[in-house]
């Protein structure tokens, strides 16, 4: 049997930009491919997650490439600055990094002193082994994680409320005010969108508000 590899859109240093860890030091890998959108706009209208604002499609990304298990976890240790300041973390992200992501990989970068973290859908079953797990649903996808570290909800979804996914059990829940991205005025849209936001942390102090600080800092 062949050794797996991984298709990687990018891979980069920077800052955790949202969530329990934002301002954290990372190495970001971002797996190629989604099960909730092709990731072409002729394909949004008709899919399950119409607002995503992230290049998917293909490893022409930073660092983007197919890499074998040993390669990726090179890649991330030649992208940490330095393995004896602070613990090295990385976070798996996509597209859906479920739909690549081992127990093997996540095992790897372990042993070489990562600290491991996912942001995933939340459709597929995910490593047992992961350090950190956020879960961010969309849509009327069907969620198959019943409990992790962090939710994130991107708000408002029309075919999906807090309510909906209150029964996840987590550590942290937030919304995440929705960007619409390629419509008119959308500087309107988001504004109102941080303002339902703020209300609605205010009515259910259950969930915390959670701005995207890397998009505010110019940084990935």
């Amino acid at each position: 049997m062949s050794a797996p590899t991984f298709k990687v859109k990018e891979a980069f240093y920077t800052l955790q930009g949202e969530g329990a860890r934002a301002g954290r030091a990372s190495v970001f890998i971002r797996f190629s491919k989604c099960n909730l959108w092709n990731g072409k706009e002729s394909g949004r209208a008709a899919a399950v997650c119409q607002f995503c604002d992230t290049d998917i499609i293909g490893t022409d990304g930073e660092n983007g490439g197919i890499y074998s298990q040993a390669e990726l976890l090179q890649l991330a240790l030649d992208l940490w600055p330095n393995v004896k300041q602070g613990k090295p973390y990385v976070v798996f992200t996509g597209g859906e990094p479920a739909l690549q992501l081992t127990e093997n990989l996540v095992s790897l970068f372990q042993q070489h002193g990562f600290e491991c973290a996912v942001e995933s859908n939340g459709t597929l079953p995910l490593p047992a082994n992961l350090n950190w797990v956020c879960i961010s649903p969309k849509g009327r996808s069907e969620i198959v994680i019943s409990s992790c570290n962090e939710l994130k909800l991107v708000y408002p979804q029309p075919d999906l409320t807090p309510e909906n996914v209150s029964h996840i059990q987590a550590e942290h829940y937030f919304l995440s005010p929705m960007a619409d991205y390629g419509i008119e005025n959308s500087g309107l849209i988001i504004r109102e969108n941080m303002q339902s936001a703020t209300q609605y942390c205010l009515d259910n102090p259950k969930w915390r508000m959670s701005l995207q600080t890397h998009k505010l800092l110019g940084i990935n």
